[in-house]
């Protein structure tokens, strides 16, 4: 479904559900297309899973244009940077051969320590004790303590600061001695090394020696590059409906993965973005917790998980599958002002007697079709489905609409 393009110099690709889209494929394919490739928010807790030449590729940090011959990749400000993740997944692709093109890493982008995963572990074992068990279901790599701490200031580390040592262990002995309490309280499941103020000052300084090279002021970066006519590619990370602000909270993700927070993640302004891609699944899937009105606990769902291979990148953990969700979807394409929508994994609807199209919801007994992002309200929804005739037809050589079936 296409609306209208804008801008052809620049291109957003964002996720219009709650995430494992198939973002990674698209950025992938139209990375060819563009100059540079810029991730804008997230960490490590996001996974991007590309297909090229029969090998399939995991990428967590690194941005998916990483696979495109001469585009440059950015690492932008508004992500949270796991350096021990990022040094893995290089290694990992030029152990299989890849020839890595120019990476930058904002001296703005801030850093998760270890300390930061320890803390996301001990909170979500508290939350789950909690009243109604209310965990998150974090991925527990640190991204949610880091972003706090970004918000709460003077004990974050940035990327710069890891080439200032005295600024370096001045935050990273601050930010311990602010979590002592909660890691003393929790010892028996918190190592001792995750808050080991001067093992983890010399691991630091040894990240900022190893990334010196790619460390750059990422926002002027990018804007050179505007400003010379080249083509910006603009990668989010998890999706919409896990957005800080404008999705099921507090079921979310830490960061804005929609195209809001392309602005405060890398320094540009919104009309840099020409042209908005949202991609969407043929149905609706979501890891962890959260309400998902179109849930299937059923034959059918573990049909969809098990043939569309529904397990995540980063974690393994099997995604909740349901029927495709269009008062959501309808709800993400107004935040995102989608131009195109890219629609993944027909391929794993055939063979389905009957499909089923979530169009509005019942809630108290009153039909609406207004999506409500808070937790609360929209565990109360429930689906108003349209039914279609399944198809059997394999659509995996379609290439054009026609080759569709009805």
């Amino acid at each position: 479904m296409s609306r209208h393009t804008t801008d052809p110099r620049s291109t957003a690709v964002v996720g219009l559900q709650w995430g494992d889209e198939g973002k990674g494929k698209i950025v992938d394919l139209l990375a060819g297309e563009h100059d540079v490739v810029v991730r804008y928010n997230g960490g490590a807790n996001a996974g991007h899973s590309v297909v090229v030449g029969g090998e399939r590729f995991a990428l967590h940090l690194m941005p998916s244009g990483v696979l495109s011959p001469g585009v440059r990749s950015v690492i932008a400000n508004g992500v949270v940077l796991d350096p021990e993740q990022l040094f893995t997944e290089i290694e990992a692709l030029e152990s299989r051969g890849v020839k890595l093109g120019p990476l930058f890493v904002s001296d703005r982008a801030h850093v998760v320590m270890p300390y930061h995963k320890a803390e996301d572990q001990v909170r979500e074992a508290i939350l789950s004790g909690g009243i109604g068990g209310a965990s998150i279901g974090t991925t527990g790599r640190g991204i949610g303590p880091a972003y706090a701490e970004k918000v709460q200031r003077g004990a974050a580390v940035r990327v710069g600061d890891l080439q200032r040592p005295d600024v370096l262990a001045a935050r990273v002995r601050t930010a311990i001695e602010m979590k002592r309490h909660l890691f003393e309280a929790h010892a028996a499941s918190v190592p001792r090394e995750s808050w080991d103020a001067d093992a983890i000052v010399e691991q630091a300084a040894s990240w900022g020696a190893r990334l010196s090279p790619s460390i750059a002021d990422t926002r002027r970066l990018l804007r050179d590059a505007i400003d010379a006519g080249e083509r910006v590619l603009f990668e989010g990370a998890n999706a919409t409906l896990l957005d800080i602000d404008h999705g099921t909270f507090p079921f979310v993700t830490s960061s804005a993965p929609s195209v809001l927070g392309i602005g405060t993640g890398t320094g540009l302004p919104p009309r840099s973005i020409g042209r908005v891609v949202g991609i969407a699944k043929a149905y609706q899937t979501r890891v962890g917790a959260g309400p998902m009105p179109t849930e299937l606990l059923d034959a059918t769902g573990d049909a969809i998980r098990e043939k569309g291979r529904e397990f995540g990148t980063t974690t393994g953990r099997p995604r909740r599958c349901g029927w495709l969700d269009l008062v959501a979807l309808r709800y993400a394409v107004e935040i995102n002002d989608v131009d195109e929508i890219a629609l993944m994994l027909l391929d794993v609807l055939a063979g389905l007697d009957e499909l089923k199209l979530c169009t509005a919801y019942r809630v108290d007994g009153v039909e609406t079709d207004v999506f409500d992002p808070d937790a609360s309200a929209l565990a109360q929804a429930e689906p108003v489905y349209t039914t279609l005739e399944g198809f059997a037809e394999d659509v995996t050589q379609a290439r054009s609409t026609d080759d569709l079936p009805a």
